[in-house]
């Protein structure tokens, strides 16, 4: 049986977010009851290429996010039995049935205590915000997202992450803190209603903690939009992609491109200044290159690399092919990505067909299923839904580390495992001078994805840190790495030895292209999956090549690991089995880059990049306004998207119904979609002599979506999110205190903080944990001198020969 086979959900959510949160829950073998008003959702309509619908069919994006769920179309009064007798309720605003008061979720959750009540929402249902109209496209540029780290160029205007990428991201969010929460039911019966803002996760998943850098070390990551180098370069005979992240990588690259005077050139400069430094000559080589040896010769340099995908090539690359990462939808034959994750020995539903409108009104209707019994006076002082969960955590970088840290979050133990030869590598990309004392532990990003850890160091290139890793692993429920396959197996540590050493042990192994296929031993850094997915496909303008968003493909591999682990925590119960998990990093870049795949398959239209226009509102764009930026440039934007009729309408209203927007053809949103450059112009001269408070002022009391679009590091000064508590003040024993960013929900019987500890020095509980393990003072500092353990940088470990080596 699957995970979730006793589970049932009623879906009351519309688009996209809602339908791939229950997507997710259905997969894990949720019985998902998506309620509908006789209109049906939205979505059975969409197609993001215009692609004509023919009445009674649905579009191919809700075949692939509703399948295997039942439809019932239900006036409000009808669902209340359907709440009683169920475990969860996901919940959004767009259809008459879910905007109904009786069925609002602090409602549903003051009459059904037992429930999980997850709302997805663009703001959250508290603050100043919470009834303030957006899109996925305002909230990107609210949230810093649209300028991200320095996408783009400064010759024209910053440029979204295409895709809508931001409701999968916050579908994805909403399943994880869902599951988690119904942990906490059956330990004590105490249901949660789930606040989930998209402004939040888009905050944790366009930036990379920018709060925390500019607080921790007074200046922001980036100042100014320039693509990464090489990125994604035009080569002889195609797009190639190809990525520097560390020293080491762009040392090999000088050498791969016949340059090796560039590696001591400039060592005052960072890799990505020596990068730019020399842009024109990388760029001039690649062009006389075929893609194929680029990537054959980057593979042997150990430099990561890929093809860039698109909806059209994507399912034919041969990892993708050799790992089946596409499946085929059985109702309508539409090409779809698998599973975001590999569970072994555990049943995943595969796809099913998607439900007719009111497929099951009867059906479900008919059913008297028991009610859950509602908890009273449940024990709720422990809110943390994961605690006395213990989790060695063997990751690096973002991906792993954005996984594990939301479980710290959730209450989980976590021993962050680091060896002093390798630390961690968010310890060593601040630039902070090596001069500086203890400098290892001033990186914010580092401060910013390990609180509510303990710091462990071993080195295990030794036998005596192997020896002492075995008997730390069988202390542990779950085990989180992300290193590429091969290092885990030369250690041998694949799932078999660490079961060997604890039967019932859950092994989360986040490698970057799989564990298998041609490209398993590829070094996979995110903008190279975003790059392979398609993810990048869709960013930049259509007279340039893709940027990369350079910002998705960490945490969103972090999130859909996640929920791949509570996937097999919820088998792990049901048998006492331990299980493998399998999250590589581009199966979930694939699903939440679907739809180019979807649209291909389905309408043979291939999705392109369109700068900051988009299918989801028209007009949709960034426009100059009045502002200089806090850097002194003429360079700050406004984000308008008009998603309606009744927004084109308020628009209008707001700008005084100038002539030019009283034309009758921009009536219905095709006509303003074909008038697209005649309206950019007008809103362009409108907004130019502004500045952005006065347009925000006007346009979003009017109820017309529209944003500020914020540098990355304001993200602390906007009201909706002070008002919600995003951001936490950490303390830290080196650092000044600075803003921590949390979860993007809000709880009504959460913890009072998220942040219990500040992220661990190197080795801080170095004898804490080795003490728990049976060893004395004497033994620890043994292993002291002879660098299995430490509390700084490449001190002992390999360079020493003695004990264990």
């Amino acid at each position: 049986m699957a995970p979730l086979s006793d589970y049932r959900v009623v879906d009351l959510s519309s688009g996209i977010a809602g339908a791939y949160c229950t997507k997710i829950l259905t997969d894990g073998g949720a019985d998902v009851v998506k309620v509908e008003a006789p209109q049906g959702d939205p979505l059975r309509r969409w197609s993001a290429s215009g692609a004509a619908i023919a009445p009674g069919e649905d579009g191919a994006l809700f075949g692939f996010l509703a399948g295997s769920k039942r439809s019932v179309v239900a006036e409000p009064d009808d669902v209340e039995p359907l709440l009683a007798a169920a475990d969860v309720v996901v919940w959004s605003r767009g259809s008459a049935v879910a905007e109904s008061t009786w069925l609002a979720p602090n409602a549903i959750h003051d009459r059904h205590p037992h429930l999980v009540v997850t709302a997805i929402t663009p703001f959250g249902l508290h603050g100043p915000w919470r009834d303030r109209p957006a899109t996925e496209f305002t909230l990107q540029a609210w949230s810093g997202g649209a300028i991200g780290i320095g996408r783009g160029t400064q010759d024209r205007a910053p440029v979204h992450v295409g895709g809508q990428v931001g409701e999968w991201l916050a579908g994805a969010y909403a399943a994880a803190m869902t599951m988690a929460f119904l942990a906490r039911v059956r330990r004590n019966g105490q249901g949660e209603l789930v606040d989930l803002s998209m402004l939040e996760t888009d905050v944790l998943c366009l930036t990379y903690y920018p709060v925390t850098y500019f607080e921790m070390l007074g200046r922001p990551w980036r100042t100014e939009r320039r693509p990464t180098v090489p990125g994604i370069a035009q080569a002889a005979d195609g797009l190639v992609a190809l990525g520097c992240g560390t020293a080491q990588q762009w040392h090999d690259l000088c050498a791969m491109s016949g340059h090796d005077e560039w590696i001591d050139e400039r060592t005052d400069l960072t890799i990505t200044q020596q990068a730019n430094l020399h842009a024109d000559e990388l760029y001039a080589w690649l062009r006389d290159q075929r893609v194929d040896d680029v990537r054959d010769l980057a593979s042997a340099f150990r430099i990561p690399n890929s093809p860039v995908g698109d909806g059209a090539n994507v399912t034919t690359m041969d990892h993708f092919v050799e790992r089946g990462a596409f499946t085929v939808n059985p109702c309508n034959g539409v090409v779809q990505p698998g599973h975001p994750y590999r569970l072994s020995g555990v049943a995943l539903r595969g796809p099913g067909p998607a439900p007719r409108l009111g497929e099951h009104t009867a059906e479900v209707l008919a059913e008297a299923p028991a009610p859950r019994p509602v908890p009273r006076g449940a024990a709720v002082s422990d809110r943390l839904p994961l605690s006395g969960l213990r989790v060695l955590d063997m990751t690096t970088f973002w991906a792993g580390p954005s996984c594990t840290h939301a479980l710290g979050m959730l209450g989980a133990e976590l021993i962050h495992l680091e060896s002093t030869p390798h630390p961690d590598g968010t310890r060593l990309i601040a630039g902070i001078p090596a001069s500086e004392p203890q400098w290892w532990e001033r990186s914010p990003i580092f401060s910013a994805l390990n609180t509510n850890k303990k710091g462990l160091t071993l080195d295990f290139q030794t036998d005596a840190g192997r020896d002492l890793l075995r008997r730390l692993i069988a202390t542990c429920d779950v085990v989180v790495e992300n290193f590429t396959p091969r290092v885990i197996e030369q250690l041998g540590l694949d799932f078999a030895s660490v079961r060997a050493l604890r039967d019932d042990v859950i092994m989360l192994r986040m490698p970057g292209f799989g564990l298998d296929g041609p490209w398993r031993d590829n070094p996979a850094f995110a903008y190279v999956i975003e790059d392979a997915s398609g993810l990048s496909w869709l960013t930049g303008y259509p007279d340039r090549n893709p940027y990369e968003p350079y910002s998705v493909g960490d945490p969103n591999a972090g999130v859909h690991a996640l929920n791949a682990l509570l996937l097999a925590l919820e088998h792990r119960r049901r048998t006492g089995e331990g299980v493998l998990v399998e999250a590589a990093m581009v199966d979930a870049a694939l699903s939440v880059a679907a739809e180019q795949v979807i649209e291909y398959s389905a309408y043979g239209a291939l999705l392109e990049r369109a700068g900051n226009r988009g299918p989801a509102a028209a007009p949709q764009n960034l426009y100059r306004c009045r502002d200089v930026d806090e850097f002194g440039r003429d360079d700050s934007w406004v984000a308008i998207a008009v998603a309606t009729d009744d927004q084109w309408i308020a628009l209008r209203q707001a700008l005084g119904r100038p002539d030019w927007a009283m034309e009758p053809r921009l009536a219905d949103a095709d006509g303003r979609r074909a008038a697209h450059d005649h309206l950019d112009r007008h809103l362009a001269a409108w907004c130019q002599p502004r500045t952005g408070d006065e347009i925000v002022e006007t346009l979003w009391g009017a109820g017309v979506p529209v944003a500020k679009v914020m540098q990355p590091h304001r993200q602390a000064e906007l009201p909706q999110l002070q008002h919600r508590g995003f951001f936490e003040q950490v303390d830290h024993p080196l650092n000044p205190t600075a803003s921590h960013s949390t979860l993007p929900v809000g709880l009504a019987h959460g913890p009072r903080r998220f942040h219990r500890s500040p992220a661990p020095l190197l080795g801080e509980h170095n004898h804490e944990l080795l003490r728990e393990l049976g060893l004395d003072d004497a033994e620890i500092a043994a292993l002291e001198e002879d660098g299995v353990i430490g509390t700084a940088p490449a001190v002992g470990g390999r360079r020493k020969a003695g004990r264990g080596s």
